[in-house]
């Protein structure tokens, strides 16, 4: 009986953590949510640079699939671009949800470890629950990488200061190697290095001064070759240059991604609860702690004021909440999570989500564009391509980086890379498309002779009245327009 009722104890953290690491991505595989209802083309425009990079065994520096072939532009997330490639040219189109399956899965075990799951199970489950659901939203980009490379991070900060050894900190370098590869944001990795060690200084964890200059001397060496690593890219220093501009772009107010949080969805009033709840943790303890009370406030700060970043105060609410539940005597049952049941969990997930990929995703192409015209003008682009529409083409901002990969044979007039048409263009965009400014002002629009808008679009509307265009194609998503003096 007793060694029944062990087995059994034994048994239902292996089938939570099992639920907790799958939930997310088998309901994408069901919902194939990652292709009808991406908030952005972006994954779309790093397949086709990742496509590029595998045929010409280089990485761009100029403009590609753009109408600015020869101005200069960086893929910082050139990595990323080409494993997303190489799994496509092994899964096709399966690739997309597939990449989002396992980051969602691998975000539901950073999160649970975060939260202490080793030590703090049921709780770390329910918290682990709750940041799944804030970033449910996040799409399979760049991003993503740097939520779960931020999230690694911070796991090897605390555990270091827990323990109060420096060798987990050893792994920063070869993870910033990788990390300034795959995406821009490593840049805010960095700045979490920096406020660790300023605090480390503050707390008197690891004193910075005198009294432990052995300690001193590897602290500042781990920082230093974690920088220098960010810098082994084949663009060695324009990668902060790209963020940094990205970040500070007078467009920004003009682009959704980087507004506020409209507090029009369940998840907005969660991801304030959640902070909420970090806060009072740390006041709730009386906590003095300056590393965990500045990564709250300043994540909180970033995340709210531009929603593109609520992954930084998910995380660091997670991390907060962690350190504040109290660890349970030893003896309670699950109290602890032992490393065996977390890796049978983690490869029994492992598992399901292949099986998922090959059984659940459809292998026909065909079934898979159907969900994306969902959202995307696949249609429209058939007829263009058919129809052999003259060029130069005007196209909407979202669907830049989709026009880049399915109509690769018409340059976009604009996309997602802010860095290479600059703010002006942008800028101007916007007051185009709102009509606060006349087509005939934008060159863009004015020197096009096919125009593919989405149908909803007050700019479609307005040109599908005007007598110098005539509707070639539309339907429920998309409008394409031509030049009255094209049409044969």
């Amino acid at each position: 009986m007793l060694k029944t009722a062990s087995t059994s104890r034994s048994t239902i953290p292996i089938i939570a953590m099992f639920l907790l690491f799958t939930s997310a991505a088998v309901l994408e595989a069901k919902n194939l949510t990652a292709l009808a209802a991406l908030s952005n083309s972006d994954v779309w425009f790093h397949l086709r640079t990742g496509l590029w990079i595998l045929q010409n065994h280089a990485v761009p520096h100029t403009g590609l699939f753009s109408q600015s072939p020869d101005a200069p532009w960086i893929a910082a997330s050139w990595l990323y671009d080409l494993k997303l490639a190489i799994w496509y040219n092994l899964l096709g189109l399966r690739s997309i949800p597939m990449f989002l399956m396992f980051f969602r899965a691998a975000l539901a075990v950073l999160t649970f470890l975060l939260a202490g799951g080793r030590g703090n199970f049921w709780p770390a489950v329910a918290v682990s629950a709750v940041a799944q659901y804030i970033l449910a939203a996040v799409p399979p980009t760049p991003a993503y990488v740097s939520v779960l490379l931020f999230g690694l991070e911070l796991l090897l900060l605390l555990a270091s200061r827990r323990s109060a050894r420096l060798r987990t900190l050893f792994w920063l370098p070869p993870l910033f190697l990788v990390w300034a590869n795959l995406d821009i944001h490593f840049v805010y990795g960095l700045a979490l290095l920096l406020l660790f060690l300023v605090s480390l200084g503050l707390e008197k964890f690891v004193p910075l001064g005198a009294a432990h200059p052995e300690q001193s001397t590897k602290l500042a060496a781990i920082a230093a070759l974690s920088f220098l690593a960010t810098l082994i890219t084949p663009y060695f220093y324009r990668p902060y240059a790209v963020f940094f501009s990205t970040v500070f772009s007078p467009a920004n107010s003009v682009l959704p991604d980087y507004h506020a949080p409209g507090f029009r969805q369940p998840q907005d009033y969660i991801l304030l609860l959640f902070a909420m709840s970090a806060f009072l943790a740390l006041g709730l303890r009386r906590s003095r702690d300056p590393f965990l009370i500045a990564l709250l406030a300043i994540s909180a700060g970033l995340s709210f004021h531009s929603q593109r970043d609520v992954w930084l105060v998910t995380l660091a609410a997670v991390a907060v909440i962690g350190e504040a539940i109290p660890i349970p005597a030893a003896t309670e049952p699950a109290a602890s999570t032992p490393l065996r049941h977390l890796l049978i969990a983690a490869a029994l997930a492992v598992v399901v989500l292949a099986l998922a990929v090959v059984l659940r995703l459809p292998q026909r192409p065909q079934a898979l564009l159907a969900k994306v015209g969902q959202s995307y003008p696949v249609a429209a682009c058939n007829y263009i391509r058919e129809h052999h529409l003259p060029q130069p083409l005007f196209n909407a901002f979202e669907w830049g980086g989709f026009l880049a990969w399915y109509l690769p044979d018409y340059p976009v007039a604009i996309d997602g890379r802010t860095d290479l048409y600059g703010d002006d263009f942008i800028l101007q965009y916007s007051q185009m498309m709102s009509a606060n400014l006349r087509y005939t002002d934008f060159p863009a629009i004015a020197n096009a002779r096919t125009i593919l808008l989405p149908h909803s679009a007050v700019m479609a509307q307005a040109l599908s009245r005007v007598s110098a265009f005539t509707v070639a194609y539309s339907d429920g998503v998309t409008t394409v327009l031509t030049r009255n003096t094209d049409v044969q």
